[in-house]
């Protein structure tokens, strides 16, 4: 399922290919399809992984939103929910058009265009489209009355010169495993390549996707315990929300202290996407490759609640919240590669430009029997009776890299190498109902995150046949982000006094990435040991209290953080067709020193860093005889802590999924006949998947959890023409 190649920074690259992506129900999120990997950890409130408000993933201690992801080239921005910088990766891209995915842990590389990168890179790479005409479609059924349709049409070489394209839509819809309420998404990606001359080409690139999410209701583990873990939003009894807004509570909370912290209406999250850009890969001559992409991206989402707490205009005890974001930029990527004798050097560049807007908006919900309530599924609200605040940012990031690979021996290879990032945001807050918020001015200005050499190198040696060791060690820094008012950023505190007091003292994030390996692999077996520690400077977190409609979120330096860590995964194929894969991974992460909020002093000097597991086991089984492919595998998943100092945590669980499919062949114009089952969940583990994502609490509990989904199947068929 996961193979390593060598000669790539960091000693190998984890590679994801098509055929191993194909073995997932279709639709599943890409970054699900990642965790497989040592040292990586998906969670996800729904069966494929795409509802973007209860899903992360996790590398070695960092999140997605610490990662350099890249589609083609084309940086992505951290991934995190209402991204500021970028768009998802199953945003971007279907997953039936990725060729492959590669994972670089450590420091990732020099030459990835990220301003988040401190632990790794993911790449994405598209496929091309087809030099003979055709195309596939894929339907596929499920769970909760799952219905996915891809349609794919390749135009084949339509001259002489080699030009092609491909055009692909996709379609799904699927109800929600509690509560009601669809998730909708259609997407369409569309690619032209066209040759030049022998060895180089110029592609253009086009992606449309669209999103309706019913979201889950955010838990604690008060109310875990309590409610179980169906507990879920209100929608669509509008009545029983709107008595609850009054004190009129149902049965099961009449008793509830925290009734209210569970009687929202719904919760929806909408988005429209759009990313394209040409590609040019150039052979100038046998020694010179010229690379350059430019691209441009636009996007808009809702994100909306129904706020029990402020009453509309019309005396309605509900009305409905929606925080607005949009981005619009523009950039470009080019890189020259130049081979002389036993050195290949490379050098490049990367300029963006991002405006960044979001705002939240207050609408008025109608008297209970005096009209429908807003419908959350559109993106036309009518007109909002207050705009709580509002922030504009513009922000400016500059790269430049330079590295040399030089193959000394043919079994020792050294690379050296480092980039340096500017990266300028200024903005901050354009509206601000001084009544909602209750500041008379909310933070603005300008922050600079500014590194003139973070240095990498790597060695490779390959001392026996199958055999190699590699050490790789790198310096990152992180952009500072910036985004919503109470939300974390260093814009997201209070007042401007607050931001003026943290402006001179804030420094951005930044760690030393230290990892020394070793890999055997061959025919039969293929071993592998990763040893990696890392010291974070200036680790910035978001301590969070209050509700999560109007959390208190305050941004503090909680200073340094210690990594020691350790991944090793064995293969064995002891007959033909036959792959047993087991992996541990270990992660020993601590704070390194107390913290201080509201007079009160925290002692979270060596207390466990939040939301990742300390320790992760992995085992698959697969087989494939002929057309026929199964696997089965079973994760291991540790306690994880809820809160800084560590009182609170989620148990371990073990997650198990199941899967098969097969090819039928060709049957006269209709080609790869494919039909594939899949199993999420196989035993039904009941399990905290999402943490986090309202921020955490210094200590006690908080409402910042998320159930995983419960036992879900997924039958496809498939086939080309």
């Amino acid at each position: 399922m996961v193979t390593a190649i060598r000669h790539q920074a960091g000693g190998a690259l984890e590679v994801i290919t098509q055929n191993s992506l194909g073995h997932y129900a279709p639709g599943t999120n890409p970054m699900q399809m990642l965790n497989q990997v040592p040292g990586l950890n998906f969670v996800s409130d729904d069966a494929l992984g795409n509802e973007s408000w209860g899903s992360n993933l996790w590398m070695r201690g960092f999140t997605q939103a610490q990662l350099g992801v890249t589609l083609d080239g084309v940086p992505l921005g951290a991934q995190e929910y209402n991204t500021y910088n970028g768009l998802l990766a199953n945003f971007a891209i279907t997953s039936e058009n990725i060729d492959h995915i590669t994972v670089s842990d450590g420091g990732g590389m020099v030459a990835t265009p990220a301003t988040t990168n401190l632990g790794g890179a993911i790449q994405y790479f598209s496929s091309d489209p087809a030099d003979r005409m055709g195309g596939k479609v894929s339907q596929m059924f499920g769970s909760r009355d799952t219905f996915r349709t891809f349609v794919r049409f390749d135009s084949g070489k339509l001259n002489p010169s080699g030009t092609k394209f491909y055009v692909s839509y996709v379609r799904s819809d699927q109800s929600r495993w509690k509560g009601s309420g669809n998730q909708f998404n259609q997407q369409l990606n569309a690619k032209l390549v066209q040759p030049v001359g022998e060895s180089s080409q110029i592609s253009a690139f086009f992606d449309w996707d669209e999103q309706a999410y019913f979201s889950y209701a955010d838990q604690s583990l008060d109310i875990l315990s309590s409610l179980g873990q169906r507990n879920d939003f209100y929608y669509p009894n509008y009545t029983a929300a709107y008595r609850a807004a009054q004190g009129i509570f149902p049965k099961n909370l009449q008793n509830y202290p925290g009734a209210t912290d569970v009687s929202y209406y719904d919760g929806v999250t909408l988005s429209s996407e759009y990313l394209g850009g040409l590609n040019f890969d150039f052979k100038l001559n046998k020694h010179i490759r010229w690379l350059t992409t430019v691209y441009g991206h636009g996007s808009r989402q809702w994100s909306t609640w129904t706020d029990p707490y402020l009453p509309s205009p019309n005396g309605a005890p509900l009305s409905e919240l929606v925080i607005q974001p949009q981005t619009r930029r523009f950039g470009l990527t080019s890189t020259v590669r130049y081979r002389f004798g036993r050195h290949h050097f490379e050098s490049g560049v990367w300029y963006e430009n991002n405006s960044n807007s979001i705002g939240e908006f207050m609408y008025q919900e109608p008297l209970l029997g005096q009209g429908s309530p807003i419908n959350p599924l559109a993106n036309r609200f009518g007109t909002p009776f207050q705009q709580n605040w509002g922030m504009q940012y513009n922000t400016n990031t500059f790269q430049f890299h330079l590295e040399d690979v030089f193959q000394i021996l043919a079994s020792l290879r050294l690379q050296a190498g480092f980039k340096s990032l500017l990266v300028t945001t200024h903005g901050g807050a354009k509206e601000n109902d001084a009544a909602y918020t209750g500041q008379a001015m909310l933070a603005s200005g300008s922050l600079t995150s500014a590194a003139p050499a973070l240095p990498h190198f790597n060695a490779l040696w390959t001392f026996l046949p199958h055999h190699e060791v590699y050490f790789d060690i790198s310096k990152n820094m992180r952009a500072y982000d910036y985004g919503a008012y109470e939300y974390g950023s260093a814009w997201g505190v209070t007042n401007q006094q607050t931001f003026q007091q943290i402006h001179n003292r804030l420094k951005p994030e930044t760690d030393w990435d230290y990892t020394i390996g070793y890999r055997y692999a061959s025919k039969l077996l293929s071993a592998s040991l990763d040893l990696y520690h890392v010291d974070f400077s200036n680790r910035l977190q978001s301590l969070t209290s209050g509700s999560i409609i109007s959390p208190v979120s305050t941004l503090i330096n909680v200073g340094s953080v210690t990594m020691n860590g350790l991944d090793a995964a064995l293969t064995v194929q002891p007959v033909a067709g036959l792959s047993i894969t087991n992996s541990i991974s270990y992660n020993h992460s601590v704070y390194g020193q107390n913290v201080a909020s509201s007079g009160v002093s925290y002692a979270l000097k060596g207390k466990k860093v939040v939301n990742y597991p300390e320790l992760m086991y992995k085992a698959r089984i697969s087989y494939a005889y002929h057309g026929a492919e199964a696997y089965f595998d079973a994760n291991y998943i540790s306690r994880r802590y809820l809160s800084y100092v560590n009182d609170t945590w989620v148990p371990s669980y073990w997650m198990t999924n199941l899967g098969a499919r097969y090819r039928f062949g060709n049957y006269g114009l209709i080609r790869d006949v494919t039909v594939g089952f899949n199993v999420y969940n196989l035993i039904n583990t009941k399990y905290v998947a999402q943490m986090g994502e309202n921020g955490n609490p210094l200590s006690g509990d908080y409402q910042s959890i998320m159930s995983g989904s419960p036992r879900s199947y997924f039958g496809s068929i498939s086939a080309g023409f």
